[in-house]
């Protein structure tokens, strides 16, 4: 599976912006979805996931009730809508697959996750 997220960009704070991942070489609707973000100097951390067939949602506190993640498997496509940035949500966005993950998304941690993609750059200035 490759993964290959578009869409960043330099928005002002308080903008929003559409994440997207696209998936190819097989299909992710047996995986449980995920998007990760690396500020520069810091470690990778959870942004969102989203269960196989998209019923379930869970989100890093830091981003709830702005951030959307969503998922098409019809399209092989993984979404994120971000609202209301913050020049903090500056970071490089990566996307990630768990393949057959029928356990609880609080439970997936990044290692569980078998593919990901290259990442796309946000930049949120104040």
């Amino acid at each position: 599976v490759q993964l290959k997220e578009s869409g960043g960009g330099l928005v002002q704070a308080g903008g929003s912006l559409r994440l997207s991942c696209a998936a190819s070489g097989r299909t992710v609707s047996d995986s449980a979805m995920g998007w990760y973000r690396q500020a520069p100097g810091k470690e990778r951390t959870f942004v969102a996931a989203i269960s196989r067939a998209g019923l379930s949602t869970t989100y890093a506190d830091s981003v709830k009730g702005r951030f959307t993640i969503s998922r098409d498997n019809t399209e092989d496509m993984l979404y994120l809508q971000m609202t209301s940035l913050k020049p903090e949500d500056t970071a490089l966005y990566y996307c990630a697959a768990a393949r057959n993950w029928y356990r609880n998304l609080v439970d997936l941690l990044a290692s569980d996750y078998d593919y990901w993609g290259q990442g796309t750059q946000v930049t949120v200035s104040s």
